[in-house]
């Protein structure tokens, strides 16, 4: 056998011995969560196992939670080289835990938005497999999406859940439908909202800094401003988000809570940007390492705010049965024991540890490339799209901004390449006939003039250009080519298909399977 056989043959061991490694740690964290349960918490009987059951299950959505939602959080940054793998991994790992044990809450709603009417369900016992249902539902569908390489909404995953198992409970008078319209407009809403303002941002830093001849004396200008903002909006989006279950605090006082952050913020940041600007390079890449930091401290606090937030996909189906089943009564809201909350830390961190890696190298580099400011962007453009909505009253996916915002900065970039190529299409047309020094020397000059000088060159070669028509270079067909090269090598279409495919599918898929799982559970028990 050939030594490229055997090197082929150990390499495919070796990804099975670390499959099998995983598998193993989930189920380990998985039977841990059974014996802990069946000891400590008190039940006999039906009581006691359903119980068990539904807390192995909401182990098992955490884990999938961490494995494909936390990629948005850090993905950006890894994929930007701000910070490696592992680093990421471990912010995550210590802010997501850290937010859910801290400000997920001491109760949440029973029934997710709103999605379903509790008072249809008829007896404890239904409402108790309903959720069950799906919890289950709903982790098999993130374990799919995972699998699949398809960043999806937990949210979503878990209201088209519930939403399911509601109707299979208690027909279609169970079902909230009004609620139904609102999560439609969000998979439109999100990702348009949050790659819009993602692709303003980076427009902001290229008109502001690197289109200008001096880019260290412009970054040091605008740098600060842009820490300013990301302090703002993120010290308002934690007030109103990611604190917002342990305190309430209105839109107006977040607002001048993020204000007074972010005027501490751009005093701190002129400091350290005047203290860095004497060793920069009037380089793009050299540039781009003032945002390294600002993007490691935001994915961070975007872990923190996604710990606090989604906790509850997991842990709130839980919380609602363990109630249910110890009170004997289904009520709107349930309080969120310790010890559910720890599942739903424990498993979210576990999840990102053994399963993250995969959609953190999708966010962050197979749908477009990144540098530090393009992640930067799409970091500012997560928080500041949930600050907006929220106030207009739009739902939104913190899943379907992020990734829109990956998007909104490949097209941009897209838009600004074609229009170059234009650019220079024009310069070598009207000098048509000229020596080849003339037109190098000339696209030299243009390249390193200014926006508006450039913009006042091509004006000048087209008023020439009034009085005599040089030779094409290319032709139509030619041109519409390198349009297309330059689309396919900044946007992934295929992943943008296949990922809005997967979030078109999702509250219907899992809304499908939640019923099947129901009707299995149901027959299962009263047999």
């Amino acid at each position: 056998m050939e030594l490229r056989s055997i090197a082929k043959i150990d390499k495919a061991a070796r990804r099975g011995r670390n499959d099998s490694l995983r598998l193993g740690v989930g189920l380990i964290f998985v039977v841990a969560i059974m014996l802990w349960t069946s000891a400590t918490q008190g039940l006999t009987g039906q009581n006691a196992v359903l119980l068990v059951a539904a807390a192995m299950i909401g182990g098992y959505m955490a884990m999938n939670i961490g494995a494909n939602d936390v990629a948005n959080n850090v993905g950006p940054a890894v994929g930007a080289k701000a910070i490696s793998m592992v680093g990421a991994i471990m912010i995550a790992a210590v802010f997501e835990a850290a937010g859910a044990l801290i400000a997920g809450g001491d109760v949440v709603a029973t029934i997710q938005k709103g999605i379903i009417r509790a008072d249809v369900i008829d007896g404890t016992d239904r409402f108790v497999w309903l959720m069950t249902a799906a919890l289950l539902a709903a982790a098999l569908w993130l374990n799919i999406a995972t699998a699949l390489g398809a960043p999806v909404s937990t949210t979503h995953s878990i209201i088209g859940a519930v939403l399911g198992a509601g109707l299979a409970a208690g027909g279609a008078a169970a079902a909230n439908w009004g609620q139904l319209g609102e999560i439609a407009a969000s998979w439109v809403v999100s990702p348009l909202l949050g790659g819009g303002i993602a692709a303003g941002f980076l427009y902001w830093i290229k008109r502001g800094i690197t289109w200008q001849g001096d880019m260290v004396g412009a970054a040091r200008v605008q740098v600060p401003r842009l820490i300013a903002l990301m302090a703002f909006a993120f010290a308002t989006y934690l007030v109103l988000k990611g604190l917002s279950r342990v305190w309430k605090v209105g839109f107006g006082p977040s607002l001048a809570i993020g204000a007074a952050c972010g005027l501490l913020a751009w005093w701190l940041a002129r400091a350290w940007v005047g203290a860095r600007a004497a060793s920069l390079f009037n380089t793009k890449a050299s540039v781009n390492t003032l945002f390294t930091l600002p993007l490691v401290c935001s994915a961070a606090l975007l872990s923190f705010a996604h710990g606090a937030n989604d906790v509850a996909n997991a842990v709130g189906p839980l919380a609602a049965v363990a109630e249910a089943l110890k009170s004997g009564e289904v009520g709107a809201r349930a309080a969120i024991p310790l010890w559910v909350m720890v599942i739903g830390a424990v498993g979210i961190s576990l999840g990102l540890l053994l399963y993250g890696p995969r959609l953190i190298r999708k966010v962050g580099s197979e749908i477009t490339e990144l540098d530090q400011m393009r992640a930067f962007c799409i970091a500012m453009s997560a928080a500041v799209t949930v600050i907006v909505a929220s106030q207009l009253g739009l739902p939104v996916s913190s899943t379907h901004i992020a990734v829109g915002g990956v998007f909104g900065v490949g097209f941009l970039r897209e838009w600004l390449k074609r229009r170059q190529s234009d650019d220079l299409q024009t310069i070598r047309m009207h000098h048509g006939g000229e020596d080849h020094e003339v037109v190098e020397h000339f696209l030299a000059r243009f390249e390193a003039a200014t926006l508006e000088h450039k913009r006042e060159m091509l004006r000048e070669l087209k008023r020439q250009a009034a009085a005599r028509s040089g030779p094409v270079l290319l032709s139509r067909w030619e041109r519409k080519r390198l349009k297309k090269v330059y689309r396919q090598q900044l946007v992934k279409r295929s992943e943008l298909l296949k990922i809005a495919a997967a979030w078109v599918i999702t509250v219907p898929a899992t809304a499908l399977l939640a019923a099947l799982l129901y009707y299995a559970i149901f027959g299962l028990v009263r047999s």
